[in-house]
């Protein structure tokens, strides 16, 4: 990690040591190479919250499996733009990633990113009817002309062997199969980020500092106030540009800054938890990321997947998530976030959104108090097979869904992400859970452009952006042709080929 002299000017301060704030920083280095950055971290290490890869940030969201971004319709049909979006936003991610593999500022992309199929999977009628239609909605589509259906049980075990085994032959069972999928641990990626950008003088990384408060003043730079956890020293920062980007932390600061864009935002806290297989024979006969469709009420986090991820560069399997309810904005935070983050502004929306998700609130206390066994029969309706002894039960993330005002229903919950921004530019954060990481470099290129508008216009920035992005400007979702240049380009440097 690059530690930071102390500095009390910079021209830009990134609040939040994750995958967010790496991407960001990362490009600006590429954008501007001149500029002056400091990450606050209030943890020692980087990226250890939302980025961690046990904690809910893995799968490279591409919208291949996730069955809750094409929802099913009044009419039977199925609404893919969702899915389009996001796919188009990972490939931008890839496009980025394989710009700095060649230019030798991330190492060989097998340190952070592996190959492993995306499959959905159902059971019942009604939900093989509903995979159906929504194979044959995107398979249509090139984005999606590589997925493959089956309900044939053969082709399935050999999709998904540790799945199928024990499976009843003559039960309705369905999945699409999409091999050019992938695994990121993004903690990996987040440092080795930071540890390209530490190459300069003009880059740090605060760590063990905490912010306590941040104000515009009148010459329009904010001033960052910042605690050393270590020492209990306080000191300020003066920066042109503030990105708050701390996961759940990022509600509270918002607030703090007063800004009149934060009216009427809240957030509402969902935990999770992981069972995590500790037998390697168990975990050596799944390879893939399987998913199934959420339980009625779930929020979209919960979505609930037999995970084959990369931890610390070893294979692990995963299943859950389990939701679960705390007042906490952070996995390392108090459970004072959420009374703390009340405001006159904010009440309304907050409680009116509380009252129409109330069935939310009783499904996620469920979920804490569920038992070892009825966590175990939600298991085995992926793994039949599954011993409970092969099992340990692992806190996941936190995650603070987005509740805004709303002028029919007060106030509304939401389950995407989404940037609030100063009007004048100076300061941003970003709020709300996935598909986060996985877009990162889509988000952050969109959040460049409207808080740099005058230097995003010159040629020498729209210049870079096309040497990091060369999609940009274009869309992949409507050039299929582009869309198969840019694949295989980011296959050949990223190891992506198709299993």
């Amino acid at each position: 990690m690059v530690e930071a002299q102390w500095v009390d000017q910079a021209d830009v301060v990134l609040v939040g040591a994750g995958i967010m704030s790496a991407t960001l920083a990362a490009l600006l280095r590429e954008l501007h190479p001149d500029m002056s950055i400091r990450v606050i971290e209030r943890l020692e290490g980087i990226a250890q919250e939302s980025s961690l890869a046990t904690n809910n940030a893995g799968t490279g969201h591409a919208a291949n499996c996730e069955l809750n971004y094409t929802p099913e319709q009044a009419d039977g049909s199925v609404d893919a733009s969702k899915a389009f979006k996001i796919n188009e936003s990972f490939e931008i991610s890839l496009q980025f990633w394989s710009h700095l593999v060649e230019k030798g500022l991330l190492p060989k992309p097998g340190a952070f990113l592996a190959p492993v199929p995306h499959l959905s999977f159902v059971w019942g009628q009604d939900s093989v009817r509903f995979l159906k239609t929504r194979f044959s909605t995107l398979q249509a589509h090139p984005m999606f002309a590589d997925m493959r259906y089956s309900e044939d049980h053969a082709q399935l075990r050999e999709w998904m062997p540790l799945v199928m085994e024990g499976r009843e032959p003559g039960q309705a069972l369905a999945a699409t199969r999409v091999p050019r999928g992938t695994d990121v641990d993004f903690g990996r990626l987040a440092t080795q980020l930071f540890a390209g950008l530490g190459q300069s003088s003009d880059f740090g990384i605060l760590s063990k500092h905490h912010v306590q408060d941040l104000c515009r003043e009148a010459d329009g730079r904010w001033r960052v106030v910042v605690r050393d956890q270590s020492s209990g020293q306080t000191r300020e920062i003066r920066a042109k540009f503030v990105f708050l980007g701390a996961g759940g932390g990022a509600l509270p600061l918002l607030l703090k800054s007063g800004i009149p864009e934060s009216e009427g935002y809240g957030g509402f806290p969902v935990s999770g938890q992981w069972l995590i297989c500790t037998n390697p024979e168990v975990i050596a006969r799944h390879h893939a990321k399987v998913y199934g469709k959420a339980s009625v009420g779930a929020p979209p986090m919960s979505v609930p997947h037999l995970d084959t991820r990369m931890v610390d560069g070893k294979p692990a399997l995963l299943f859950g998530p389990y939701a679960g309810f705390t007042t906490k904005f952070l996995k390392e935070g108090s459970f004072l976030d959420l009374p703390l983050s009340l405001r006159p502004h904010n009440l309304y929306p907050m409680l009116a959104a509380g009252w129409q998700n109330l069935d939310l609130t009783r499904y996620l206390i469920g979920q804490v108090l569920q038992s070892r066994e009825a966590r175990l029969e939600t298991l085995r309706t992926f793994v039949p097979t599954a011993r409970m002894e092969d099992w340990s039960l692992e806190i996941a993330g936190q995650r603070v869904q987005i509740i805004k005002k709303d002028p029919r229903l007060g106030g509304k919950l939401e389950f995407g992400t989404e940037v609030v921004s100063a009007a004048d530019g100076s300061l941003a954060a970003l709020l709300g859970a996935s598909p986060g990481a996985s877009t990162a470099v889509a988000t952050m290129l969109e959040m460049l452009l409207k808080c740099f508008p005058e230097q995003a216009k010159s040629e020498a920035w729209q210049t870079a952006i096309h040497r990091m992005v060369p999609s940009f400007g274009s869309s992949l979702a409507e050039d299929a042709g582009l869309l198969e240049r840019i694949r295989a380009h980011n296959s050949e440097v990223l190891g992506l080929k198709a299993e």
